[in-house]
């Protein structure tokens, strides 16, 4: 909001002319996001433990996980009010990509916060039913993905990686398939935040990939130097991807191994809502598979643990999510978030990489 201030006066001061500039705002939103979550993690850490508001441990887990019962949660409103803090002062929200991805944060948000607020304070353990947090998510995304069909925000088309263009156009059913997308990221990041620190590494790297890809679809002569569609105005979600990458950087200075404090839902739908979004606004969909592979590999753990149980009376994993089977192996927990950190990061380099070989 305040870049809407600061860069009319460039007009009388040259420096605030640097406001202009994508790149400049992306770093500024990184450092306050950073410095925010840092020291508002703290505080918010502390007033969690006086309120007792900790973590419900399912009993259905990894043993190991009991002697964490109690930790503060709902960390998420840390990271998503840090990333909001930063975007307050750095975003332009004459970007429709901004105002949609802001939506869709801000939704996801609301149900993470309604199903922790059952867990946590009224001691519920189921939350939301699973009914409940779908009907949420896809009304959440349908909207979404209307407005976008309906101002022809993106073009219906989708696009490959190593293809310079577009394999075939969806036309009216871009809607459904961009709510799946939408709906399939939430789900698999809130699948994901399981260990400490094991979702927020993940986040981050996807966040950086997506950044670049959102510069780079936004800016008219890179996007066609680069064979890639151009969307108006999509470069603004740099700054949202850089000032999510400082807010989950502070958050993991108390969320690494051991946590001081957990994501929760109204982190963890929030932020998988987000990564979903931009991964549409900038024509990523087919490549959000790669950017987000341990998303995807999460969630596919559990769709085959869970089919092949109603199948065959077998489990294909020890447990899902993928990463308690790993637990179950005998890995301690730190080397199951580190490797996973390490295949996330190569991921998103893999991702940026495609960029030059379309």
């Amino acid at each position: 909001m305040f870049f809407h201030f600061l860069y009319p006066l460039n007009l009388d001061i040259s420096a605030f002319n640097v406001f202009k500039y994508i790149t400049f705002r992306s770093i500024i939103a990184f450092i306050l996001a950073t410095l925010i979550s840092v020291i508002w993690g703290k505080y918010f850490i502390n007033f969690m433990r006086k309120k007792q508001f900790g973590q419900i441990i399912r009993d259905d887990g990894p043993k190991s996980h009991f002697a964490k019962a109690g930790t503060p949660t709902m960390g998420g409103c840390v990271i998503v009010g840090s990333l909001a803090a930063a975007v307050f002062f750095c975003g332009n929200f004459h970007s429709l990509p901004v105002l949609i991805t802001i939506f869709v944060v801000t939704s996801f948000f609301g149900l993470g916060f309604l199903d922790d607020y059952l867990k946590v304070l009224k001691r519920n353990p189921k939350g939301v039913s699973a009914k409940g947090k779908l009907f949420w998510q896809v009304i959440t995304g349908l909207l979404v993905s209307f407005v976008i069909y309906k101002f022809n925000i993106v073009d219906t088309k989708i696009y490959i990686p190593f293809f310079k263009n577009a394999l075939v156009d969806l036309g009216w059913f871009y809607i459904p398939f961009t709510t799946l997308v939408i709906v399939s990221s939430s789900n698999a990041v809130n699948l994901t935040d399981g260990l400490d620190g094991l979702a927020i590494g993940p986040i981050i790297t996807s966040s950086i990939s997506l950044g670049v890809m959102a510069y780079v679809a936004g800016h008219v002569e890179l996007a066609s130097y680069l064979f890639i569609p151009y969307v108006e105005n999509v470069g603004e979600l740099m700054v949202l991807s850089f000032a999510l990458i400082g807010a989950g950087i502070g958050f993991l200075w108390y969320n690494s191994y051991p946590a001081q404090i957990f994501m929760g839902d109204v982190g963890s739908l929030s932020l998988g809502g987000f990564l979903g979004a931009v991964a549409v606004l900038t024509k990523n969909e087919i490549l959000f598979v790669l950017i987000g592979g341990i998303f995807v590999i999460e969630a596919v753990s559990v769709i085959l643990q869970v089919g092949s149980y109603k199948i065959r009376k077998k489990r294909i994993f020890k447990m899902a999510p993928i990463h308690h089977h790993f637990e179950l192996k005998g890995w301690p927990e730190t080397k199951v978030i580190v490797r996973f950190w390490i295949i996330s990061a190569c991921l998103a380099v893999i991702a940026i990489a495609t960029l030059k070989t379309r």
